[in-house]
């Protein structure tokens, strides 16, 4: 009698496993992204998502949406962005510094999308962009900035959900990735 081989069950995607996970789970994934609790009750409201262009799409939209108080919650969950490990000490001093003035002046912390650039272009693009954003007026940083978040949470969500984290637990620390 031939031996029947049964194939093994496919395992599920992160996609699949974020649709049907918990909703307090779905959310948790979603608050790592993007510290907004209102954009991760709109994303896990609106699953199952048919793939992950439909999820960013979505994560898009709800970004766009946030209300004030919202870009505050999400703004207050962000650290500043991290610097290659061999910049050099007076780099620091320089970035400290640019980022305590732009603290001063908006009242959060700053945030930029690093997503694509190489660690060698990193300090040089910060520094310039913060002394550059230093230049807007409150309500104009505050669509810089949320524009900003939007394409961190897009990079950060896209990361988790295609296997560079873990889809329904806790992301790496805000300190880690691509802002």
């Amino acid at each position: 009698m031939p031996v029947q081989t049964r194939a093994a069950p496919a395992t599920p995607t992160s996609l699949e496993r974020f649709n049907t996970a918990r909703p307090d789970e779905a959310s948790r994934t979603l608050l790592a992204c993007l510290n907004s609790h209102a954009w991760a009750r709109r994303l896990t409201a609106h699953r199952p998502y048919p793939d992950l262009p439909a999820l960013l799409a979505a994560a898009d939209e709800a970004a766009y949406d946030l209300a004030p108080d919202d870009l505050t919650e999400a703004l207050a969950a962000e650290t500043p962005p991290a610097l290659p490990e061999d910049t050099y000490a007076a780099a620091h001093t320089a970035l400290n510094a640019a980022h305590a003035a732009y603290e001063s002046r908006f009242g959060h912390v700053f945030v930029i999308c690093l997503d694509g650039l190489s660690p060698d272009e990193t300090l040089n693009h910060v520094l310039a962009a913060i002394r550059s954003r230093l230049n807007n007026d409150a309500d104009e940083e505050r669509l810089v900035a949320a524009e900003e978040l939007r394409h961190l949470a897009r990079t950060r969500l896209s990361s988790t959900l295609q296997g560079r984290g873990a889809a329904t637990s806790a992301a790496p620390p805000r300190g880690a990735g691509n802002h």
